[in-house]
C-alpha cells in the first residue's frame, strides 16, 4: 500500500510543479538555516578530548587587583606570571603537568632554500604530548632532562611538514628558527583539537602551532611571548628579566590528575589544597590581595567558566529554528491550497469506500516526501552555508563547519518531522470534508 500511496504522490507533485517547488525550497531554506547554526554550536560545544577530560585540568590563580577581578562575576586570570608558573612546576602531586605559551618564529630549512615565513609556536615541557596524546607521524617528543637545560631540538606540526619537506619522515634534519638551527625530533600527525581547549584565552578555535620548543630555550634566549600578555598595575619593565618577574599574567598551566590508589577527587582536593597553600604564601610577600579564589578547571568546566560557546551562537541556533517555523506556517498555507485543490479527487476516492484515514495517508506520504525532498536540498544548502562561514571566518573554524553523518541524519528526521508536523492540519482538515458536499457537483 505504501508503494501505491508514493506512486500517487510522485504525481500529484508533478502534477502541480511550481507549488511542489515553493513548498520544497521553504523546507529546504528553514533546514540549511537550522543545521547550519547547528553544527556550528554542536561541534563548538563538543568534548575536544572525552577519553580524559575529566583528568586534565587548567590551572588558575587569582593574582590580579585587588580592587576589581579579572573578569565579572568573580572569574580569576586565565592564565600565570612567569614566577607562578615556575613555582607550580615543583609541585610532585600532578600525574603530569606542563606550563606553556604561545611564541612566534621565522622557519625555514636549514640551508635557506625555501623562504623563511611566519609560523606559531608552542614553548613548553615535555609532559604536553603525554597530557594531550598528541598523535606523532614520526619519531617523538624530548625527554623531561631537556625541559631544564639549553637543546635546540623540535616537533614539527604536520603543516610544516608538509610544507619544508614533502610530508616525508624528517626527523635528524635541521631547520632554522630565527636564524638559529634545530634538530628535528619528531613530526606529528594531524592534530587540531577544536575548541583548541588548551589555549582558549590565544583563540578558542585557532589552528595547532607549527612547531613546539622544549621550556630550556627559555631564558638562555630570552623567547618573548607572541599571545595574549595582560596585566593590572602600572610596571617598570625594561627588560625580559624584569618582565619574567612583573605581575604579567601570559602562560597557561595545566595539569594530569589521576586516581593512583585513591579517588580522583582526593587527588583533586590535593593540588587544590597545595596551590590555596601557595597562594597564601604569596599573600604574606604582599602579592595575592584578593580572597582565595584560585581554580581547578577540568575541560568541560573550564569551557563552561570561560563561555566557549556563547550566548549568542544559542540565540542565533534559536532564531534559525523560528526561521524553520515561519517556513512551516508558509507551507502549511500551500499544502492546504493544494488539498483543498484535490477535494473532488479525494472525495470519490471516501465514495468508492477509503476511510478517512487512508485519505489522510495517501496525503501524509506525499508531505513526507516533501519533507525528504526539501531535506536533501536543505543538506546542500547548509553545506554552502558551512563553507560561507570558512570563508568568512578563516581556517581555524574547519573542524566546526564540517557536515557529519550524524548530523545529516539529524538535518533528515527534521524535515521529514517537520514536513509532516505541517501537513497534519491540511491532511485532516480535506480528510473531514463530507464526500457527498463535492460528489454532487
Amino acid at each position: 500500500m505504501f508503494s501505491y500511496y508514493l506512486q500517487l504522490a510522485l504525481k500529484s507533485l508533478k502534477r502541480n510543479p511550481v507549488l511542489s517547488a515553493l513548498m520544497v525550497m521553504a523546507i529546504a531554506i528553514g533546514i540549511g538555516a537550522c543545521m547550519t547554526t547547528l553544527t556550528v554550536l554542536s561541534l563548538m560545544a563538543a568534548d575536544p578530548i572525552p577519553q580524559k577530560s575529566d583528568t586534565l585540568y587548567s590551572v588558575r590563580l587569582d593574582s590580579w587587583d585587588p580592587n576589581a577581578p579579572w573578569d565579572e562575576p568573580n572569574e580569576p586570570p586565565p592564565e600565570l606570571t612567569y614566577r607562578d608558573a615556575m613555582a607550580l612546576m615543583r609541585s610532585d602531586i600532578p600525574t603530569r603537568h606542563a606550563a606553556m605559551y604561545k611564541g612566534a618564529f621565522a622557519l625555514q630549512l636549514d640551508d635557506k632554500s625555501v623562504p623563511a615565513y611566519l609560523v606559531t609556536a608552542r614553548i613548553t615541557f615535555a609532559d604536553f604530548f603525554a597530557m594531550f596524546e598528541v598523535p606523532f607521524q614520526y619519531g617523538g617528543g624530548w625527554d623531561a632532562n631537556t625541559d631544564n637545560e639549553l637543546s635546540q631540538v623540535v616537533v614539527l606540526g604536520k603543516r610544516a611538514n608538509d610544507r619544508l619537506f614533502g610530508g616525508d619522515n624528517s626527523v635528524g634534519k635541521t631547520v632554522r628558527l630565527n636564524d638559529r638551527s634545530y634538530q628535528v625530533i619528531g613530526v606529528l600527525a594531524a592534530w587540531d583539537p577544536s575548541p583548541k581547549f588548551y589555549d582558549i584565552n590565544n583563540g578558542a578555535f585557532d589552528e595547532s602551532e607549527d612547531v613546539y620548543l622544549p621550556w630550556g630555550i627559555v631564558l638562555p634566549y630570552q623567547v618573548r611571548t607572541a599571545g595574549n600578555t595582560n596585566g593590572w598595575k602600572p610596571e617598570d619593565i625594561d627588560s625580559y628579566e624584569s618582565f619574567l618577574n612583573s605581575e604579567s599574567v601570559w602562560i597557561q598551566f595545566w595539569v594530569e590528575l589521576a586516581a593512583t590508589g585513591s579517588p580522583l577527587a582526593d587527588h583533586k582536593a590535593r593540588y587544590q589544597a597545595f596551590i590555596d597553600s601557595y597562594a597564601n604564601e604569596q599573600k604574606k610577600l604582599g602579592r595575592f590581595a584578593r580572597p582565595l579564589n584560585n581554580r581547578v578547571s577540568d575541560v568541560n568546566q573550564l569551557m563552561a567558566e570561560r563561555e566557549v560557546v556563547g550566548e549568542d551562537n544559542r540565540v542565533l541556533v534559536g532564531l534559525s529554528f523560528l526561521f524553520l517555523a515561519v517556513c512551516l506556517i508558509n507551507m502549511v498555507g500551500l499544502l492546504l491550497a493544494k488539498f483543498l485543490g484535490r477535494a473532488p479527487e479525494l472525495a470519490l476516492r471516501r465514495a468508492l469506500g477509503a476511510s478517512q484515514w487512508q485519505v489522510m495517508q495517501l496525503n501524509l506520504v506525499e508531505v513526507a516526501l516533501i519533507g525528504v525532498v526539501g531535506g536533501l536540498l536543505g543538506l546542500l544548502l547548509s553545506w554552502a552555508g558551512l563553507a560561507a562561514v570558512r570563508a568568512l571566518y578563516g581556517d581555524g573554524y574547519g573542524a566546526l563547519t564540517a557536515l557529519n553523518v550524524g548530523l545529516a541524519s539529524q538535518a533528515l528526521l527534521i524535515a521529514i518531522a517537520a514536513s509532516l508536523l505541517a501537513g497534519l492540519y491540511p491532511a485532516i482538515r480535506v480528510g473531514r470534508i463530507a464526500p457527498a458536499s463535492l460528489l454532487k457537483l
